[in-house]
């Protein structure tokens, strides 16, 4: 369904009968909702699957340049909460939805039910580290499709340019970098439709400018941090800074994880979240 938000019409893909809403942010930015596959569907049972295309990408509708910055996204959460006239409802993000889910918490404190920030991080000073981990990746024969598929990111013109940089920076996100799932990932992306203008735009601008680690003390509702021991871009100490500014956060690291949590741990995943929204958002 296309959702009005105000200034142009947002896409969600509904699944699941549970009582609670759970709005589910991909990441990017750039991408789709297709990111998640099927790999959170066992959570249908709980809650009301809202799987967004951010604005600007996916099927959702054009939207202005000036408004591809997180605040929008963030205000675009409670635009579509208020247009499905939910009373409660919770948010889910990862990666570039997380940071979106971390502001709209600092935004609209104590709106949702919860917040679940999933490989996120608190401010922009936390990415610096990222070109350290992208000149020690291993293995070295890896390195060069790795690096190459960052630096694409400022340069991505078309649905194919996202799709192939995706594709090569995809193991730089596992634990593993071998890893058998990277494959399932990229198949559960094969009808994803891309916003290469929204990807270059942030490549070149910090990814959003993320900055709210100063204002975490404002959230009043609860939330969950999860993160992977072995995330390359989101770090746990990054993780650990969320937890430990929010008054009513909880931390979860998963301990064979990158920063394809949801995918490399997905039954501990599931549990951590379910486990979350039953004793906070139940």
């Amino acid at each position: 369904m296309l959702i009005d938000v105000g200034d142009t019409r947002v896409h969600v893909t509904e699944r699941g009968e549970g009582e609670l809403a759970l709005f589910v942010l991909h990441g990017g930015p750039g991408l789709d909702h297709t990111m998640f596959g099927s790999y959170l569907d066992a959570l249908g049972d709980r809650c009301r699957l809202l799987l967004v295309d951010e604005r600007g990408t996916g099927r959702s509708q054009p939207a202005p340049p000036a408004t591809w910055g997180l605040a929008h996204h963030a205000a675009d959460v409670e635009a579509m909460a208020g247009a499905l006239g939910l009373e409660r409802y919770a948010v889910l993000g990862h990666s570039y939805g997380a940071f979106i889910a971390l502001q709209h918490a600092v935004d609209f404190p104590g709106c949702p039910a919860a917040t679940i920030v999933s490989s996120g991080i608190p401010d922009a000073r936390f990415l610096a580290e990222v070109e350290d981990e992208l000149a020690a990746f291993e293995p070295v024969e890896l390195r060069e499709q790795v690096q190459s598929s960052w630096a694409r990111e400022a340069q991505a013109r078309t649905q194919e340019d996202v799709a192939s940089l995706l594709s090569d920076q995809l193991p730089f996100h596992f634990a593993d970098p071998r890893d058998p799932r990277i494959d399932d990932m990229r198949a559960a992306m094969a009808d994803a439709v891309y916003g290469p203008d929204v990807l270059r735009a942030a490549a070149t601008e910090d990814y959003g400018a993320i900055a709210v680690e100063d204002r975490l003390a404002d959230v009043t509702h609860p939330v969950l941090v999860l993160a992977g021991r072995h995330d390359r871009t989101c770090s746990v100490p990054a993780a650990e800074a969320i937890a430990a500014g929010l008054p009513n956060g909880e931390l979860v690291v998963f301990e064979h994880s990158g920063h394809m949590t949801f995918v490399e741990e997905n039954e501990a995943y599931l549990t951590a979240v379910r486990g979350f929204l039953e004793r906070r958002a139940g």
